[in-house]
């Protein structure tokens, strides 16, 4: 294992897996907007495979990434699979022919996404399933769970994790069912259900869209007194921010890959990164 943290803890618990606490997100694997074929499949492939070689042994995607290339992708560079690797998939969104992301909730919509998942993956059980919430207005919440629970007891799923959800809504599903983690935005102002996850031991997996990343705001001066790039500081911030905090930055080149896996050296001390929680957004 190459990566040495500055922040502990170094790994992190998904139910009864352990991963280290820094990931991979695959969504920049396939073409421009997760949109079919990578400029260059041999360089998506030494991507993951030079993550794993780092130790990286977190990888999280999406069937709707491509939609099925970013899986594909994955199943090339590294299948048959290291025993230590857990790769995250996630259900509840499908892709329009405009490239749109919309809402695939419906039980059918998502018996499908996860056989998908399972058939280009080339996995038996997917190790990490996120619930990906978009309001449907057919489809209520507790309704949208069924489906992974119903493959969960079939065994296709060993774990269920929610994306996009709400502090209420994750109350609610851990009424029903145990949850290994939260993927949500993790930005100034954008922090109620991070704390929720603390408070119960639950993976946070943090994305943050354009505008709002800490990156984008007032941490390029800090990136420059520090001799670390902005994504680099980035990182640091949310592995500092809180031990449940699971980053998982996405790159399509080696070079970027391993500038953020560089991060993992940087100890933001406690001043800067009250700073940077506190930025107010651009």
């Amino acid at each position: 294992m190459l990566l040495r943290f500055a922040h502990d803890p170094e790994t992190i618990r998904l139910g009864d897996l352990e991963v280290r606490r820094l990931g991979f997100g695959a969504m920049s694997l396939p073409g421009k907007d997760a949109w079919g074929e990578p400029p260059d499949t041999a360089t998506a492939h030494a991507v993951v495979r030079r993550a794993f070689e780092l130790g990286v042994n977190f990888i999280d995607t999406a069937g709707y990434y491509g939609p099925l290339v970013a899986n594909r992708l994955i199943r090339e560079a590294l299948h048959p699979y290291p025993p230590d690797l857990v790769i995250a998939t996630k259900v509840g969104v499908t892709r329009g022919e405009d490239r749109s992301f919309q809402p695939a909730l419906r039980p059918e919509q998502q018996r499908v996404a996860i056989e998908d998942d399972l058939r280009t993956l080339g996995l038996e059980q997917l190790p990490v399933v996120h619930l990906q919430w978009m309001e449907q207005p057919d489809v209520g919440f507790e309704v949208a769970l069924e489906p992974l629970l119903a493959a969960q007891r079939e065994g296709k799923i060993r774990h269920i994790a929610l994306s996009n959800v709400s502090v209420e809504q994750l109350e609610l599903a851990l009424k029903i069912t145990p949850i290994v983690a939260v993927q949500n935005v993790l930005a100034p102002g954008h922090e109620e259900a991070l704390a929720a996850c603390e408070q119960r031991g639950i993976a946070f997996i943090p994305y943050a869209p354009p505008g709002v990343a800490p990156q984008e705001r007032v941490n390029e001066a800090v990136a420059k007194r520090l001799g670390y790039s902005p994504a680099q500081i980035a990182i640091a911030w949310q592995l500092a921010r809180s031990p449940v905090v699971l980053p998982i930055p996405g790159t399509s080149k080696v070079t970027h890959l391993e500038e953020n896996l560089g991060a993992v050296k940087l100890a933001l001390d406690d001043v800067i990164v009250g700073q940077l929680a506190g930025c107010e957004a651009a």
